[in-house]
């Protein structure tokens, strides 16, 4: 159980909810030395507000907040963030899902990521704790939470502590805590075993390029594959990134962390489904045997891939790890990766661009996310431009020319290596919160997460 919420306390202070909408009638019915109190700090109900008042003695007495009509996750979240250290407990009737959203945004904002900092807290410090609340899903805020937080962890640690191996490591323990089948495919062996495009960008670095596999679940279940792309650190290549360009570049195993942490509340919640998870990890590095611009690639699937820039190598290393996610025709298979500036471009950092091959998938996606509050935004997979990723002199290109809808023509290219007729979609992410919001601390994000595992059990487990 996490450390900011607790079973009982008689000593809790109440936080009393408020809706902004209904503030002006419930302040009119407060004692006198209560409305004086609102009106001399200025308090005015306006929803993501706190109040705070002192008792007889003045130590801390009571809470109020007010929330939204119509509340979503990311409007409790300041509630805890302007909270003392102390234990509290919600106050008055709520909607179940809201006491959920409340405790899970109460969960989120006791993130830090100390693993660096020589102390942990100020001394004597717990921060604000929680007095569970009646018909909150425990165990789902608790999964959720977790999940979200190892994401955050495994996309903050720095790229020397967190390569090809460090991932795979993290992998293992997440697959052995959950009694998951788990295998990876190291170094040159990936030649031998056909994954030719993953070892050509990782072959550059000492720490071995690898392909991690994860499976659980019974094996006569509807098979769901996820794929996340493990670059763990991108120089560009030989078509090196600027200073500007490379400073978050730890944050380009993105993808791998969110399929990570899909996968572990896939598992908390025992969803009756095959899961397959597959991680291809490397670094984009510099040496005299770096992939140069210009060199042909052969895939797993056969296709060859020019390499028009050394610095759009994550479609490079999803092209071996989709189409092997094919080869065994699962019913689902979503990739997360952060693959494009142009997504960010078009729809800034905190949107997610989902791309589809079904309709059907692609709403049950945008539904799920709507009902968590973990935003997704559609994009298409546009055939009038497919024709930009052919190659030249090889099948294909990674780099197609003019650089104009390049989150599109990324994920044409991917498209091409998921040969079945299979239900795919493909998530380009940020995975990196640009500014701190309560909540959400500047640094790495789970985005899209909580909304596939919503659309999985919704489809699996209704």
């Amino acid at each position: 159980m996490m450390h900011c919420f607790i079973e009982q306390d008689a000593q809790a202070v109440p936080v009393e909810l408020i809706p902004a909408s209904d503030f002006d009638g419930w302040i009119t019915d407060q004692p006198e030395d209560l409305r004086n109190w609102a009106a001399s700090t200025g308090f005015t109900g306006k929803a993501g507000s706190v109040s705070l008042i002192a008792g007889a003695d003045g130590a801390l007495a009571r809470v109020l907040f007010a929330h939204a009509t119509d509340p979503g996750i990311w409007d409790w979240a300041p509630l805890p963030a302007e909270l003392p250290d102390g234990t509290y407990r919600i106050e008055g009737e709520a909607k179940p899902a809201d006491l959920n959203d409340l405790a899970l945004a109460w969960g989120m904002n006791a993130y830090a990521f100390m693993r660096y900092k020589s102390e942990d807290k100020p001394k004597n410090s717990t921060g604000p704790v929680l007095v569970w609340p009646e018909d909150c899903d425990r165990d789902g805020v608790v999964s959720t939470a977790e999940a979200t937080n190892l994401v955050r962890d495994l996309i903050n640690t720095p790229a020397s502590d967190m390569g090809p191996p460090e991932l795979a490591a993290a992998a293992a323990d997440l697959a052995s805590s959950h009694e998951a089948e788990y295998s990876v495919i190291e170094g040159d062996d990936l030649l031998d075993q056909n994954f030719p495009a993953i070892h050509a960008v990782g072959r550059a670095h000492d720490r071995a390029p690898r392909l991690i596999d994860i499976r659980w679940g019974a094996s006569d279940a509807p098979k769901v594959t996820l794929v996340g792309k493990g670059v763990c650190f991108d120089t560009g290549g030989l078509d090196i990134k600027s200073t500007a360009g490379m400073k978050l570049m730890k944050k380009d195993m993105g993808g791998a962390a969110h399929v990570l942490g899909i996968a572990a509340m896939v598992m908390d919640a025992a969803l009756p489904i095959r899961l397959r998870v597959l991680v291809p990890a490397v670094e984009n590095s510099i040496s005299a045997n770096a992939m140069r611009p210009g060199d042909v690639v052969p895939t797993r699937h056969g296709q060859t891939i020019e390499i028009g820039n050394t610095d759009a190598e994550g479609r490079v290393i999803l092209a071996d790890a989709l189409f092997e996610a094919a080869s065994e025709a699962p019913e689902l298979i979503v990739d997360f990766a952060t693959l494009t500036g142009a997504a960010r471009v078009a729809l800034g950092t905190d949107l997610p661009a989902l791309f589809c091959n079904d309709d059907i998938f692609a709403t049950a996606l945008l539904e799920a996310s709507t009902a968590v509050g973990d935003p997704l935004w559609r994009m298409p997979l546009w055939a009038g431009y497919d024709k930009q990723v052919n190659g030249k002199i090889a099948d294909l290109t990674n780099a197609p020319e003019g650089g104009y809808g390049g989150a599109i023509t990324a994920a044409l290219f991917l498209q091409r290596f998921v040969t079945e007729p299979i239900s795919w979609a493909h998530i380009d992410v940020m995975a990196w919160n640009i500014a701190q919001r309560p909540g959400r601390p500047e640094g790495g994000e789970a985005m899209g997460v909580r909304a596939v595992f919503e659309a999985l059990r919704a489809r699996f487990a209704p």
